[in-house]
Parts: C-alpha cells; structure tokens; sequence
C-alpha cells in the first residue's frame, strides 16, 4: 500500500511541471510571432527535444538557417566545454547582411534570423520576456 501511495504523490508532483512548461512554450512561441513583425526580421526556428516550430519568409532557404542554427549550437556548446566557459547564455553571429541571435529558453532552442540592420536588443528582451 505504501508504494502506490508514493507512486501517486510522483505522479501529481509532475503534473504541474509539464503545465509550466506548456504555458511557457505558447508564451515563447506567441513572442515569437510578434518578432516576426519586427522591422528587418527574417524568421525563427524554435525547437525542444519533441518538436520544432520554423517560420522564415523565404521557405527556400529554410533548411540552410536550421542547419546554420544547429551548427551554431553544437560549436558552441563545444567550445564551451574545452575553454570550461559554463552554460550558454546566448550566440550571436553576424554576416555581412545577416544576423542570428541563438539562446535557450527553458527547454527551447531558439534561433532569430535578421538583416544587419534590426535591433537585436529589441529581439533580445522579447524572447526574454517568457
């Protein structure tokens, strides 16, 4: 009897977890559909370990920015490991007419695509605002 009652308190002590988590994941997600109306924006892609959301105004080049901001993430929690620099707080990498701002939010993996010339900051505090 002492078992299932342990196994019952598990299984409410999780719930209100996954809530949170949800909760947070639309707010993310709702965040990022504002970004998406920022001036110079190009797209997002936000991905967990179940799912991934993209939208990018030139679907051709869809599969070009998911492997950018996957490589990105790889290299950088590699480079973290060997220089001993912590957890990643953010990547930013810029090109001569793009930027991408990489982060974790919660169990998110985020990734904005912009032209030169957005404010990153402004994209920053919104996607921080979860």
């Amino acid at each position: 009897m002492k078992k299932k009652r342990e196994a019952e308190e598990l299984e409410t002590a999780d719930e209100p977890v996954a809530i949170e988590t949800a909760a947070c994941e639309d707010k993310l997600r709702m965040n990022l559909e504002e970004i998406k109306s920022y001036e110079g924006v190009v797209g997002y892609i936000m991905r967990n370990t179940t799912s991934a959301s993209v939208d990018i105004k030139d679907p051709a080049k869809m599969v070009d920015y998911a492997i950018m901001s996957s490589t990105a993430f790889d290299a950088t929690e590699e480079l973290s490991k060997i220089f001993g620099m912590g957890d990643l707080k953010d990547i930013t990498v810029s090109g001569k007419n793009l930027r991408m701002l990489s982060l974790v939010v919660d169990e998110s993996k985020v990734s904005v695509f912009m032209e030169k010339n957005a404010d990153i900051e402004k994209v920053m505090k919104k996607i921080q605002m979860v």
